[in-house]
């Protein structure tokens, strides 16, 4: 087997180890038109735009960057290199697609990232196709409630079933509905990432969740029990007394049925009914008679 010699791929690509993804893409399309061997008067022009085309197949995936950047600036002049044990754990690669040339990069990618792209590729191309991703809104209800829902992606629609409790950020899979492979059977498969829209009522954090809840003044100084809605129905809230604006109530495993479930945390807001008539304005001054109130002391006016 012959020795495998390191290459410095930022220095292929004549940048910084710092450099931007749009510098790297900026110095990619530079050198490709340099070097392009059906244009070039470069010496050695089609091994220079292989080498360039190599560096860019690494440096524009944030995995393989990532990865390649572990393993340092190589061994020193004249040594052998050989990639550490484990060099690549907690990255993923994907192949470069249909259609890419395995044979076109060299030993020293080969030995890190196989001749398909990925770690793991090296047992031979894989007549399965590509495992395919996307990203799509949910309602909070399909969470909640699990069930099946109608996804149209790529101008196909899918029946999905959701799973209840399924959190933001988190996947479903769905066999043999991603790419073909290269005979046009053996799908890959489909990823889909789930996130929420926006509610009316609920915000979402993970797997709890938060509702503003208005209260009277009346109900935040004296305290008492109220209603307030929760994604299982209305239940009743004590308040304590002595409650201000922005205080948070816990209501225990009251939020996204995941496993263990969330909460759901109730902030107050303290409504002012309108002075709209003279019983309300009279009302309001034999108030503010009765508890003398600066709200401004702290600040000194």
């Amino acid at each position: 087997m012959s020795r495998v010699q390191f290459k410095d791929y930022y220095q292929v690509m004549g940048i910084a180890r710092e450099a931007t993804d749009a510098q790297i893409k900026q110095a990619y399309r530079r050198l490709a038109r340099k070097f392009h061997p059906d244009v070039s008067k470069e010496k050695n022009a089609e091994a220079r735009f292989k080498e360039v085309g190599e560096a860019y197949e690494v440096l524009k995936d944030p995995k393989k960057r990532a990865a390649y950047d572990q393993l340092g600036t190589g061994p020193r002049p004249g040594e052998e290199f050989r990639p550490p044990p484990n060099w690549d754990t907690g990255f993923e690669f994907r192949d470069p697609g249909a259609g890419a040339d395995p044979g076109g990069f060299s030993d020293f990618f080969e030995s890190l990232f196989g001749r398909a792209g990925g770690p793991h590729a090296g047992r031979g191309r894989n007549p399965q196709g590509e495992d395919q991703h996307a990203r799509v809104l949910l309602d909070l209800d399909a969470s909640l409630q699990g069930g099946s829902r109608a996804l149209t992606l790529e101008g196909r629609t899918l029946n999905v079933q959701i799973p209840k409790g399924i959190l933001p950020g988190q996947h479903i899979r769905l066999t043999g509905q991603g790419f073909a492979g290269p005979a046009g059977d053996k799908h890959g498969d489909l990823f889909i990432e789930v996130d929420f829209q926006p509610h009316p009522l609920y915000r979402i954090d993970g797997r709890d969740l938060a509702i503003t809840l208005p209260v009277a003044p009346w109900e935040a100084m004296l305290g008492g029990a109220i209603k307030t809605p929760t994604p299982g129905g209305l239940v009743e809230l004590k308040i304590p007394a002595g409650s201000r604006a922005g205080s948070k109530l816990r209501l225990k495993g009251r939020g996204i049925p995941a496993s263990p479930p969330g909460d759901l945390f109730v902030v107050l807001e303290i409504a002012l009914p309108p002075a709209a008539d003279e019983k309300a304005r009279a009302a309001y001054n034999a108030f503010a008679a009765a508890c003398p109130f600066n709200p401004r002391a702290q600040l000194g006016v």
